[in-house]
């Protein structure tokens, strides 16, 4: 099997482990950097180019195109759509998690509980907008946001004015948000695949912080999830139509909320804390998907008597 790596980090740690389990395997693998693509749309051939030269046919593409050209990298997933590869998350799916509003708009529409969420443009709409998520303390969220980046907590009305006129200037996209005091600083991730959970880690931030994201500095634990909370992250990948997905959620009084859902989701953390080798997971699920639609594709039609 030929598998392309849709990346701009070469290097990072999860796209090292699913090449090792692609290789481990005798498939091939090769790293496309997602940037360096570009496209001829035709009806007849629509090809994906890099570097001067149309790419080989791929059996499978892993995207793990970065958040700052989600626009661009879905294109690119949508082309090798469009050549019969396999692609492990679909570009609409990709596009339907990287658009915070529109993931919870979708979340919203399936019922799912979150935390209130609220978004606007005018700034005259300040006020009402920090009354409908409960008044402070909040949290203001960059839609772009990854990683904890662009995620601020104001503690109270002066501040939470201060962090969205300032957002605004910046002409900047951004969701306000019920900020769940009573998860204090944990939250969950799930890994789900091909509606499945597979592992999951708790996450617990320092103290001098509330966003518990290892890459701030956060410390990751084993834990156990309860039939509703597994059942909701699941139904969570699937509204996205996400088949590998990074799902968090928080423990609140009122019973598990939904935070986010993640579809190129790191592994580094939760393979080295769960020890479960995720990459061979989704190496094995990308190998039964390829199998089965090359089965479809060649299975004789039996003529009619």
């Amino acid at each position: 099997m030929r598998i392309a790596l849709l990346t701009m980090e070469p290097d990072n740690y999860s796209n090292r482990r699913f090449i090792e389990a692609a290789e481990s395997r005798d498939h091939v693998i090769e790293q496309v950097r997602t940037a360096r693509c570009y496209m001829n749309i035709n009806t007849l051939a629509s090809t994906v180019h890099y570097d001067g030269t149309v790419l080989p046919y791929f059996d499978a593409v892993i995207p793990r195109i970065g958040s700052s050209i989600t626009a661009y990298g879905t294109a690119v997933v949508r082309q090798f759509e469009m050549t019969g590869a396999y692609c492990l998350n679909s570009a609409t799916a990709i596009n339907n998690s990287r658009d915070k509003l529109l993931g919870h708009q979708l979340m919203a529409m399936s019922s799912l509980p979150m935390p209130v969420t609220a978004f606007a443009s005018s700034p005259d709409d300040t006020d009402d907008l920090i009354a409908m998520v409960g008044g402070p303390p909040l949290v203001v969220k960059l839609l772009c946001s990854s990683q904890g980046k662009g995620v601020v907590l104001a503690e109270n009305k002066k501040s939470a004015q201060s962090v969205i006129d300032a957002f605004r200037n910046a002409e900047a996209n951004f969701l306000v948000q019920q900020f769940i005091a009573d998860a204090a600083g944990q939250d969950i991730r799930c890994i789900v695949l091909d509606g499945k959970v597979i592992a999951t880690m708790r996450r617990q931030a320092p103290s001098d912080d509330f966003r518990a994201n290892l890459h701030k500095g956060g410390s990751a634990h084993e834990v156990k999830i309860t039939s509703e909370e597994r059942k909701l992250v699941v139904k969570a990948a699937r509204v996205m139509g996400l088949k590998f997905a990074g799902v968090d959620l928080l423990r609140s009084s009122k019973g598990p909320l939904l935070l986010e859902v993640n579809s190129s989701p790191g592994l580094e953390g939760i393979e080295k804390t769960t020890r479960i080798d995720i990459a061979g997971h989704v190496m094995d699920f990308i190998e039964t998907q390829t199998f089965q639609s090359r089965a479809r594709i060649r299975r004789p039609t039996v003529a009619a008597a």
